[in-house]
């Protein structure tokens, strides 16, 4: 995945809805968050991997990947407000193999630390766990760039309709 590529264009985009909505001056920290929290929300009521009430299955795996690339649009964004955008690639994470659901609250978990601190290595535990994710939901780097890209496109022709 080309992280650089992937940050440039939400830094775009951010400008843009910025200045669509006359946020340049406003602090977006704590509304990006929070945003980042119900988008993964949305992928785990997609993946259904907690509902262990339910016999449904999981969303299909397009809507799974464009739920995650919100997620992604998130953290990149978070990234750049914190000046971590010289990031050339994300490591691997190095924690163990856990299943989703475990996974999801981790991410929780990594998305609190990070808001508290803003440090940069709070910020790479969640951008590595978050493609831990994508790892155990069977995405790819390959997929989650090109879907990241069609719905940054989306995200423009929303802006231009007045979303």
């Amino acid at each position: 995945m080309n992280t650089q590529t992937l940050f440039k264009m939400q830094k775009a985009l951010d400008g843009h809805i910025e200045s669509q909505h006359n946020l340049e001056h406003d602090d977006l920290f704590d509304r990006k968050v929070l945003a980042l929290l119900v988008e993964i929300g949305e992928l785990a009521n997609e993946t259904r991997c907690f509902k262990f009430w339910s016999v449904k299955p999981a969303s299909e795996k397009d809507i799974i990947l464009e739920e995650f690339v919100d997620g992604v649009h998130f953290i990149l964004s978070l990234g750049i407000e914190c000046g971590f955008q010289d990031l050339e690639t994300i490591p691997q994470s190095q924690s163990e193999e856990l299943d989703a659901t475990k996974q999801f609250l981790a991410i929780y978990e990594y998305a609190q630390k990070f808001r508290t601190s803003r440090s940069k290595e709070d910020y790479l535990r969640l951008f590595q766990n978050y493609l831990k994710l994508a790892q155990l939901l069977g995405l790819n780097d390959d997929q989650i760039e090109k879907a990241y890209i069609k719905k940054n496109e989306v995200n423009y022709e929303r802006q231009r309709k007045g979303y």
